[in-house]
């Protein structure tokens, strides 16, 4: 097994990311830490230095910057049959590898991508206007306390946070389209989406196993409704896109698609007096998220790029 975990200036969250999957209990032949740095400019390669003594870890330097590209570097630099995707602002929790290893082998042959429960850490107090409905955003993970095949994509996922896929099938597959998830400092996500989606079509399950748990790091400046906003619309930006890849639309298509998202948000004063008001209300909060949702997938239609 390969565990992959890219980074770009983290190189402090780095080396505790790192030292939770070395202090698994987990026999050391059979898995591999590869650290993709996508460009780094901080103490990042000396954070790594400090692990290499352990075979176990490499360093891959990705200059090209993008997620999906590191994360696509990831997988083609692997040794192990299944690439497990960890972030460099999380930390796995005891029984991370064990309970990889079991899903895996119960899984069988049709698994295309098994992942877990991601528990938050919060830097800071969750805010009043923060409901469950958009908390999904800050990566946390619970779809309950059983194993479960996903059966509908857009209802309950995996994150790239905390997912295994056999090397086999991301190559199948073309691993992550680059055009999707961070790139700089914009927002665009769903690359870990977009790939399931593609595993999916193939015939391959997409399995939730809870017990594959690990905790992730929610940043102080993300509990701030500024960061919400800005979030919200760029998964409107990345849900264009995702169409746009899938179907290939002509530029009337797009026009008309664009048109149809505008007139479904204008039919609904509440939504448009969300868009405007300022509000604590977690309610209307989460209402003002979903309708910039419609926002960003409307303007990424009609040309936003990066």
């Amino acid at each position: 097994m390969s565990v992959v975990i890219c980074t770009r200036n983290r190189a402090d969250l780095l080396r505790k990311a790192i030292a939770s999957v070395v202090r698994q209990d987990f026999p050391r032949s059979l898995y591999e830490i590869v650290v993709v740095d996508n460009g780094s400019t901080d103490h990042t390669r000396e954070v790594v230095s400090e692990f290499e003594v352990d075979d176990r870890v490499v360093y891959i330097r990705e200059e090209r910057t993008g997620l999906c590209v590191a994360r696509n570097t990831g997988w083609r630099s692997c040794r192990g049959s299944y690439v497990a995707y960890f972030d460099d602002d999380a930390i796995a929790q005891p029984g991370w590898l064990l309970a990889i290893g079991d899903a895996v082998e119960r899984c069988g042959p049709n698994m295309g991508a098994v992942g877990g429960r991601v528990d938050p850490m919060w830097e800071g107090a969750r805010p009043e206007w923060l409901s469950d409905g958009i908390a999904g955003s800050l990566t946390i993970v619970d779809w309950g306390p059983s194993e479960m095949v996903i059966p509908d994509l857009a209802r309950a996922w995996l994150v790239g946070a905390n997912m295994v896929v056999p090397k086999a099938l991301l190559e199948s597959v073309g691993g992550f389209d680059p055009r999707l998830d961070r790139y700089g400092n914009n927002l665009l996500s769903s690359g870990d989406v977009f790939l399931q989606k593609k595993i999916a079509e193939r015939g391959y399950s997409v399995v939730y196993v809870p017990k594959i748990a690990i905790s992730h790091l929610v940043p102080l400046y993300r509990l701030d409704q500024t960061w919400f906003r800005s979030r919200f619309y760029w998964q409107g930006i990345s849900d264009a896109m995702m169409y746009t890849i899938e179907r290939v639309p002509s530029r009337r298509q797009r026009y008309r698609a664009a048109l149809g998202r505008a007139v479904r948000l204008m039919r609904s004063p509440r939504r448009l007096r969300s868009l405007v008001l300022p509000t604590t209300d977690p309610d209307t909060f989460a209402l003002k998220c979903f309708a910039l949702i419609d926002v960003g997938f409307i303007r990424g239609l009609l040309g936003v790029r990066r």
